[in-house]
């Protein structure tokens, strides 16, 4: 895994934590126990710190850039779906930011929320814990209930059995 230091500022990953050989980590970047950052993903610390809580995911090609705020925060249990931005925000404990979403600077988003894929949520807004948000810019779709109650209640633990799987089973082809 490619980890970078930046100014004196380097990642730190908890030995219980799986990065993806292909994940770029850059600077002040602290990845907890149980989380897993996967391929391709890019997390640089280098504007602020970003913390990524015990078993949490960051999936497949997603940026997360520290911004001015002081920390760039994934909360524990929560996902950061495929080919998501998260820059400058905190993301509460086990909310869910479905595929392709962009999470502005300055946003919160409340514990066991989701927002929905490919939605956009501004800088500044708050998103109120287990509600859906939707749309660009994200508003607020009504409360955390059925096929998303159950996407926000099983992907953290799905995500942790995965990264087991990867860091035991995962080899590079020679070739």
């Amino acid at each position: 895994m490619p980890l970078f230091s930046f100014e004196g500022r380097a990642p730190q990953v908890h030995p219980e934590a799986w990065v993806a050989p292909t994940a770029t980590l850059v600077g002040d970047v602290l990845v907890e126990a149980g989380a897993s950052i996967w391929y391709g993903a890019v997390l640089r610390g280098d504007f602020g710190p970003i913390i990524v809580r015990a078993g949490a995911n960051v999936q497949d090609g997603s940026v997360l850039h520290g911004g001015t705020d002081p920390v760039t925060e994934i909360g524990a249990g929560a996902t950061i779906g495929h080919l998501c931005v998260v820059h400058g925000a905190v993301v509460g404990d086990q909310a869910l930011v479905g595929n392709g979403a962009v999470v502005q600077d300055g946003a919160r988003i409340g514990a066991r929320a989701l927002v929905a894929a490919g939605s956009t949520v501004v800088p500044g807004t708050v998103v109120p814990a287990e509600v859906v948000v939707t749309g660009t810019p994200a508003t607020v779709r009504g409360p955390l209930e059925g096929s998303a109650r159950w996407w926000v209640d099983n992907n953290p633990q799905a995500y942790q059995e995965l990264a087991r799987r990867h860091a035991a089973g995962v080899r590079p082809v020679l070739g």
